[in-house]
Order: C-alpha cells, then sequence, then structure tokens
C-alpha cells in the first residue's frame, strides 16, 4: 500500500510576517486594530481554517497582538498569541449565532474594542455595535495584501494543482463514446481525493459536459468527435487550482478542432512571453481578443483569466472590465478558448502561473493536446 500524502499547513512563522504586512498597512490607515471574520482572512493571518459550517474571528492590534477565537476547542500549531474559543454546537447541534459567539468570546479575552478599527463592511455584524466614524473597510486592503503568494500558501495551490494532474491524466485514460459526464465526474472525484490524501475543502470546478462550452455534469454520453472541456478548480486545505484542459472524444480530432486548438495555444505562448511585473491585463486580454477574433470573430466571448488564490476568483483581473496590473508573487490563470458549433462545442485551455521578477513561471506543465 502506498504511504499517503503528507499533509500540508500555512507556516506560523509566514503567517506573522503576514500579520506584520497587514500592520504596516493599518498604521498608514492610522488604524489601532482590526477585526476580521472572513474564513480566508482568518486562515491567511493565523493557519487556523475553521469548518466551513463553522465561525472564527482575528483580532489583530498595531502592537501585533493577535487574539484568535476558534470553535470548541484550542487549535494547534496556529499564529497568534492568545487563542479564546466558544461553542459552536450545542449537543452537536450547529448554532446559528455562532459570529456573535465568536466576538463574545473575544470581548471577554481582550476587554472593549477601543481605538479605530478595521472591519470588513460585507460580513461585518450588526451586533459589533461600532460607531462608523471608528471603523474602516479594510476589505479592499486585505485583497491586495493577499496577491503575494507565500512559500507556504504556494506548497498549498501545488498539492491543488496536482490534484488536477491526477485528473486529467484520469479523464484521458477513461473518455470514449458512450461514457456519461457523472462518470467521468466521479472518477475524477476519487483522484484528486487520493492525491489530496483528504476530502477536498470546496468543489471540482465548474466545467464538466461534452458538446458544450461548459456546465455541470450531466447523465449524458459523450460521443465520437465532441470535445469535453473539463475545467477543474478543486481546493485543498482553502486554497485553489483552476486550469482546463480540452479532450476529444475519440482521439480524432478534425482539421478545424486542430487548427483552433493551435490558435488557443498561441495565446498561452503569447501570455508566457509578455507578462512581467507592471504588464497591464486589459492590454493582455485585447491583444488576445484580436488574436482569436481573426479566427472567428467573437468566438472568444469571456474574460482571459484571472487570479486565484483563497477564493477562485482573485486580482488580477485579465478582463477589459478592471484596470489592473501583473505583480510580482500574483498567482493567476490564462484561459483562452474558441467556440462554434462545427467544434462541438469549443475548446478552453487553461495554465496557471506565478508572476517572477522576470516573467512568470508556468504551475501546469501536464499535456495540453486534444
Amino acid at each position: 500500500m502506498e504511504n499517503s500524502p503528507e499533509h500540508l499547513d500555512l507556516n506560523p512563522q509566514l503567517c506573522r510576517s503576514r500579520q506584520q504586512r497587514l500592520v504596516s498597512a493599518m498604521q498608514q490607515l492610522d488604524l489601532d486594530s482590526a477585526l476580521l471574520q472572513q474564513p480566508e482572512n482568518v486562515q491567511w493571518l493565523t493557519g487556523f481554517r475553521p469548518h466551513r459550517l463553522m465561525g472564527a474571528a482575528v483580532f489583530l492590534t498595531a502592537d501585533r497582538h493577535c487574539t484568535l477565537s476558534a470553535p470548541n476547542a484550542q487549535p494547534d500549531n496556529v499564529a497568534a498569541d492568545e487563542i479564546t474559543t466558544f461553542e459552536s454546537q450545542w449537543c452537536c447541534t450547529l448554532r446559528q449565532e455562532q459570529s456573535q459567539a465568536a466576538l463574545e468570546a473575544l470581548l471577554a479575552s481582550t476587554g472593549s474594542l477601543s481605538g479605530r478599527i478595521g472591519i470588513e463592511v460585507s460580513t461585518a455584524p450588526a451586533h459589533a455595535g461600532l460607531p462608523a466614524d471608528r471603523t474602516r473597510d479594510v476589505e479592499p486592503l486585505l485583497w491586495r495584501l493577499r496577491r503575494r503568494k507565500d512559500s507556504d500558501e504556494m506548497a498549498l495551490m501545488r498539492r491543488a494543482i496536482e490534484c488536477t494532474a491526477a485528473m486529467y491524466q484520469t479523464a484521458r485514460d477513461i473518455i470514449e463514446p458512450g461514457i456519461t459526464e457523472l462518470e467521468v465526474f466521479n472518477r475524477l472525484h476519487d483522484a484528486a481525493v487520493t492525491v489530496a490524501g483528504e476530502p477536498l475543502t470546496h468543489p471540482l470546478g465548474n466545467d464538466y459536459q461534452c458538446g458544450s462550452p461548459g456546465g455541470p455534469p450531466r447523465d449524458r454520453p459523450a460521443a465520437a468527435g465532441e470535445l469535453f472541456v473539463l475545467d477543474l478548480g478543486p481546493s485543498y486545505r482553502g486554497y485553489y487550482a483552476d486550469n482546463c484542459r480540452t479532450i476529444c472524444v475519440g482521439g480524432s480530432p478534425t482539421d478545424e478542432q486542430q487548427q483552433a486548438w493551435e490558435a488557443i495555444v498561441g495565446v498561452l505562448t503569447l501570455v508566457e512571453e509578455t507578462v512581467k511585473p507592471g504588464t497591464r491585463c486589459a492590454n493582455l486580454y485585447r491583444q488576445a481578443k484580436e488574436t482569436l477574433d481573426a479566427v472567428r470573430p467573437d468566438a472568444f466571448f469571456h474574460h482571459l483569466g484571472h487570479g486565484v488564490g483563497l477564493f477562485p476568483h482573485e486580482a488580477p483581473h485579465l478582463n477589459p472590465n478592471w484596470d489592473d496590473s501583473f505583480e510580482e508573487g500574483d498567482v493567476f490563470t490564462a484561459e483562452p478558448g474558441l467556440y462554434w458549433p462545427e467544434l462541438k462545442a469549443g475548446i478552453r485551455l487553461e495554465q496557471n502561473y506565478q508572476v517572477t521578477s522576470g516573467g512568470v513561471e508556468l504551475l501546469t506543465p501536464f499535456p495540453l493536446e486534444l
């Protein structure tokens, strides 16, 4: 029997470094503390990620004192100076007021919340009772700080990407005329969990349809000559992968399908040759759109890609509706595609990259062929 995969966690020392980055930004905003409850931010700062049905909270002061409010029991190996707990369940029943309970446990530990406080406005509970003139929304700041992925974050993301590599290999082994989309989904889920060594923290991505640009799996058999779009996004301990391959059912793509595939690969080459810190994402999108429109106008109708990490879609946005620029440490996807009926029904290829000081590192070096 093969050894189980090593379980990975965030490094407490690097969590402390992230706390320092947040404190430095808080000081520039004249904030005395930050009160945070979004699970992604709790995990990013402390290494503790609560169960998806349970809450938690973090209180970080400008003098770098971190208090974690955790459900039920104190977690091990987290970056917190003080840990308090609250009951997220009563007699095994989940409480609906966990957010309030987490805050009450914090207040019992830290005392009153004085001074100017940074909060997540979209999830700030009304019962916190904080005057508006003493609070400031720090969500945009946290989204920006989370763009640069540290080495411990990359280890978790690479594990999620390893899951997708196994999923695509399984797909190439099993996809043949007659197999249903649901059977492919089930077999790919098994491959991902085997690599992860544990249940995944989030679903497996968006697209498992054959003869379609994408969508959830159906009880529908694949037909020879159709293209099977697999856009996979497993999450390992909160960190996402997001990449796509397209497989020709029966293994004999038409000349039209192959030519479209070559044009899409050309856009990925453009990305790899163009992106470096400071490159404007909207300009890259426009170049890609022009390239693919030359093959067939408006057959590419979605974004070119996006950042990925603790959330499936983060900055930078490879999308003309934003004016982002690439930054060193970004992890992003590039996913050019072409879709029209004669392709049965389209091709999308998606790679994952990390931006380095001089360009990009490819994180998904597994086969792209149809």
